[in-house]
């Protein structure tokens, strides 16, 4: 993901058959395989990381600070650090990003909006005379 290792680490996952009626609120890392019918939100979105497999469909709000999406998300996904738009991704809605790595292939129904972070990214020296 744009040439940084992943800190993150899944620790939960939702399996190609599951279907989820209902929100998920999760803490560190979470793949989702099956289809989720709600919204999909990191409790702290500081460090968390979703991935939304090829095979995976999101019907709801996504909100975290990594997302890697290779499936399908209706809805409006907001990634508060980096975001990576996998070959076989699509998503009809609004995109909220930091961060964007997007491949050939991706489709985004939607606005794209880059979110500045609260830091400057730019620094200015001050000199000493």
């Amino acid at each position: 993901m744009l040439g940084r290792k992943s800190k993150g680490t899944i620790d939960s996952l939702i399996g190609l058959s599951t279907i989820v009626e209902g929100n998920i609120t999760f803490s560190g890392g979470l793949r989702i395989d099956g289809h989720v019918k709600g919204n999909v939100c990191a409790k702290e979105e500081e460090g968390s990381m979703l991935i939304v497999s090829e095979h995976a469909k999101i019907e709801g709000e996504v909100r975290v600070a990594q997302l890697v999406i290779n499936g399908e998300i209706i809805g409006p996904v907001h990634s508060s650090e980096v975001l990576e738009l996998q070959p076989k991704a699509r998503i009809t809605g609004d995109v909220f990003y930091r961060a964007l790595e997007m491949h050939g292939g991706a489709v985004v129904s939607g606005k794209l909006t880059y979110e500045q972070s609260e830091e400057p990214v730019l620094k200015l020296a001050m000199s000493n005379t």
